[in-house]
């Protein structure tokens, strides 16, 4: 696994995600034009994770608790297709770390965003 590698995994899963009829319309509508600055920002992430590079700077957890109308089946559909295409690119050791990493912040980021969603509706 190499930055390269990353990258063309980050884009390919992408345009998956862009495609997908649950998924696609929540990050057109958050994204919209800007999804090459998205796809660097996620390529510099996961390198950061991976590879220890540090390019990634930033809060996911913060940015993630704007979205609007997601669901927990959303985080299911992201993590099955992060999952096809780790297993597809990736020798067994290196899709294990990388389905790893994603489930642990697919917990982080589903805890505070539902979370967030429950604080929100008892305020009310």
């Amino acid at each position: 696994m190499n930055t390269d590698s990353l990258r063309q995994l980050v884009h390919d899963f992408y345009a998956d995600v862009i495609a997908h009829e649950l998924l696609g319309p929540v990050f057109q509508k958050e994204l919209g034009s800007r999804w090459s600055a998205h796809l660097d920002r996620m390529v510099d992430f996961w390198s950061t994770v991976m590879l220890g590079t540090r390019t990634f700077r930033g809060n996911l957890v913060q940015r993630h608790m704007q979205l609007q109308d997601v669901s927990p089946a959303h985080f299911n559909a992201w993590i099955q297709l992060w999952t096809h295409h780790t297993h597809e690119r990736f020798d067994s050791a290196t899709t294990y770390k990388l389905r790893r990493v994603a489930h642990d912040i697919g917990r982080q980021l589903f805890t505070g965003y539902f979370e967030a969603q429950a604080a929100i509706s008892n305020a009310r």
